[in-house]
Parts: C-alpha cells; sequence; structure tokens
C-alpha cells in the first residue's frame, strides 16, 4: 500500500515539475471514473461466494470437480469485473482500437505472405507500419484472432470472449502444476486464490490474459510431462511454451518457472519439451519470420513511441507498484514467507527439495521473471498486464498462508480488484 501510494503521489509531484509519467492513474495505466456498471451485482457476488464458501469447498470436492468449479468462477469473475464497464466499453471494444490487433485482422488476406513481411513493417513512420500491439509483438498474437476471425468468430466480442474463457484457464493450470509437484493440500489452497485474482481485471479484456493462460497450461502440461513420464503431455506443453516465445518477446523470461518446474518434476520427458518448443520456432522460422530480426526491430520500435518519454527511473520502481495491484496484497505476504522459508530449509536429497519446495520456489521463480522484466527496461508502465503471466504464479504459493489467515486475504484480493474497476476506467 505504501508503495502503490508512493508511486502515485510522485506521479502527480513529477506532473506539476513538467515531467509526466505518461499515464492517467499512476502507476496503473487507466483514467479516474468512479462507477457502477452491469456487472457489479454479479462481481460483489462471486466475490462473496468465493471468500465464503471456497475454502471449504476446496478441501471437500474431489480434485477434478474442483478444477472444473475453479474454472467457472474464474470465468465469472473475470466476465463480471469486465462488465462493470459495460458488454461494448468493456469487452467488445477493448480490442478494436487502432492500436489492437483486430485492427490489422482484415488487412491480413495470405498469412504466408504476412509471416514473410512482418518484420519489415514493425518500424513506425512509414506507410505500412504495423500498430502499436502488433508491431510490438510476434506475428504469433495477430495469427491468433486472424485464425478467430477465419472460424467466423469476428469482432471484438468474440476475441474478448477468447481472452477471457483462455486467461481463466490459470486458475486450473496453477493448482495442478502445484499438486503434480507438491501436495494434494497445498494445491487445494491455490484454488481460490487463483480465482479471485486481482490481475482478473485486465484478463478481461486484454492480449495478455491469453498469454496468461497459454503459459500456464504450457507449464502444466511439461510438469505433467515429467512428473507422469508422458511424452505427449511433454510434447503439448512444449508447443504451447514455443508458440509463446511467438505471441510475445517477453515471453522467454517464463524460463525461471519453467526450470522450476523441471527442477522439481524432474528432467524426465524434458526432451520431448524442447522439441515441441522448437518445432514451433522451425514453423515461423520456415514461414519467413525470424525472431531475432523482430526483436531487435522491436526494441527501436519501443523508443519511437511514448517509451521514450517514459522515465526509467520512475517506472523502475513504480512498475513494482503496479504489479502489487495486479497480483494484489496476498502475493506480498507469500513473497515474503517463500523467501523466508526458502532461506532456512536445508533438504537432505533433491527428492527432499521437491516435496517441500514447490509452494515457495515457484512464486520467487516468477519473482525472478518479474526483476528480470523489470530492469531491462522494456516495461516501462502498463505492467498490471504485461506481466499477467508470471503474476498468476504468486497464488502457487497459497499454502503459506495460515489456514485461519486465508479469508482474510481473500477479501483483500476480491477488494483490490473490485476498487480498480470501480474507481478506474482500465484502458484493457
Amino acid at each position: 500500500m505504501v508503495l502503490v501510494a508512493a508511486a502515485a503521489v510522485t506521479a502527480v509531484v513529477l506532473a506539476r515539475l513538467g515531467h509526466p509519467v505518461r499515464a492517467g492513474a499512476a502507476p496503473l495505466f487507466a483514467d479516474w471514473w468512479p462507477h457502477l456498471g452491469p456487472g457489479t451485482p454479479a462481481a460483489l457476488l462471486v466475490a462473496a461466494a468465493v471468500v465464503r464458501f471456497g475454502p471449504p469447498l476446496a478441501r471437500r470436492l474431489s480434485w477434478g470437480r474442483l478444477l472444473a468449479a475453479g474454472y467457472a468462477t474464474a470465468v465469472g469473475w473475470t466476465l463480471a469485473l469486465a462488465l462493470v464497464d459495460g458488454w461494448r466499453a468493456g469487452v467488445a471494444d477493448r480490442l478494436t482500437t487502432q492500436h489492437e490487433y483486430l485492427h490489422e485482422v482484415p488487412g491480413v488476406t495470405d498469412i504466408p505472405a504476412m509471416l514473410r513481411g512482418f518484420s519489415a513493417r514493425i518500424l513506425d513512420f512509414q506507410p505500412d507500419s504495423w500498430t502499436t500491439h502488433v508491431s510490438g509483438h510476434p506475428p504469433g498474437a495477430l495469427l491468433v484472432f486472424v485464425w478467430l476471425d477465419r472460424l467466423g468468430l469476428s469482432g471484438g466480442g468474440w476475441a474478448g470472449l477468447l481472452c477471457i474463457l483462455v486467461g481463466a484457464g490459470t486458475a486450473v493450470a496453477v493448482p495442478q502444476t502445484v499438486r503434480l509437484l507438491g501436495t494434494d493440500e497445498a494445491a487445494r489452497a491455490v484454488v481460490p486464490f487463483a480465482v479471485l485474482f486481482p490481475g482478473a481485471v485486465w484478463i478481461g479484456v486484454s492480449a495478455d490474459g491469453l498469454f496468461a493462460g497459454v503459459t500456464a497450461a504450457g507449464v502444466a502440461l511439461v510438469t505433467a510431462g515429467a512428473v507422469r513420464r508422458s511424452v505427449l503431455a511433454a510434447l503439448a506443453g512444449g508447443v504451447l511454451l514455443g508458440f509463446a516465445c511467438y505471441l510475445s518477446y517477453g515471453l522467454v523470461l517464463m524460463a525461471p518457472v519453467v526450470a522450476a518446474a523441471v527442477l522439481l518434476g524432474g528432467a524426465r520427458r524434458v526432451f520431448w519439451a524442447v522439441l515441441g518448443a522448437a518445432a514451433v520456432a522451425v514453423a515461423f522460422t520456415a514461414a519467413g519470420f525470424s525472431w531475432w530480426t523482430g526483436y531487435h526491430l522491436v526494441v527501436e520500435r519501443y523508443y519511437q513511441g511514448i517509451a521514450s518519454h517514459r522515465a526509467y527511473a520512475y517506472w523502475v520502481w513504480a512498475d513494482l507498484a503496479a504489479l502489487a495491484v495486479s497480483a494484489g496484497p496476498a502475493a506480498a505476504v507469500v513473497l515474503r514467507r517463500a523467501g523466508s522459508e526458502g532461506g532456512r530449509l536445508r533438504p537432505r536429497s533433491l527428492a527432499g527439495l521437491r516435496r517441500i519446495s514447490v509452494v515457495w520456489l515457484l512464486p520467487l521463480a516468477a519473482a525472478g521473471s518479474v526483476l528480470a522484466a523489470d530492469l531491462s527496461g522494456y516495461s516501462k508502465a502498463e505492467v498490471e498486464r504485461i506481466w499477467l503471466p508470471f503474476a498468476v504464479w504468486f497464488a502457487a504459493g497459497a499454502a503459506l498462508i495460515p489456514a485461519g489467515h486465508r479469508r482474510f486475504w481473500l477479501v483483500a484480493q476480491a477488494g483490490t480488484a473490485l476498487l480498480v474497476n470501480h474507481l478506474l476506467f482500465t484502458t484493457w
């Protein structure tokens, strides 16, 4: 709370001194607009139901039913938050602005030609340069929405629902990963926190919510491949994680989380995961898109836009304040306890490490990803959505929160999301 307040006050002071930080409600990229909407009653109802019934149901339900209930509730929570702004402003119009992916979809009439010429259109100040979000990402992100359009599901409404449905999959993938690597009890503790994730404000609706769902599913499948010795799961997980690197350049920073899962689950079948990821890279390269070329051009494009006016000295710490809102206050509890327990534990064997460490190693790995992204300087502002793929993994340490305190922190998580969505009009 102190960090968020400091970032907000500093932003106001800098603006009055003639050095605006280029974010309307810094540290969040939003505008002040206290309001209610059609999603308000549903969001309040879902939050109250999860706080009241979530922990006991997480203990009693069979694992399959618990995951199904968790996914359905996460979809309801995310959609309800989006509908606080109404259907059009909250869902259907979010991805249709001139800066977004859907703006470019009608112009993609030849996918192979688009892939071959993608890099040539990344830089700004040329007649055919891509819009902001398309130019800032590899072509996989645009391809997703092109494919959706080719299936007959065109327009912002279907695109928004896709982001919500895929993004809500984190409420399944994160606890499933914890269960595979740790204990059933620890995994059950994760589910209510993965459902009432404050970052659901930006999962509904941003493409980064979709990215979070894809990467979380990839980690869960790679983990299943290692633990259950399943070639198919490892291969599928590798394909998803490889494709994720063609959704966003920054998702290579999922490496610490993937490495933690492999360390805990064992390296069995990891070859197949690497093969799956390599197959995706080969396919894109053969189609004419070079990831490295695109990355270097994006760095140049990044400083052609608003990033050149955002001060690193402010955003290098204010980004963490934005993350504190997106991840929620429970993330601070998890990270403090994870650091404390991880520093004290001295397992006698690798097997012992695997049994006891999943609840602290996965959150700390995600924190490592965030730190790398933060120090890089390529994520100045808007990280409340950009870092969603990392932030969802803080919930993996929910078992570190004492059982008697979990309802309190669930209230804090839900309250954070409700306050943000009712006091601000977020861009995503």
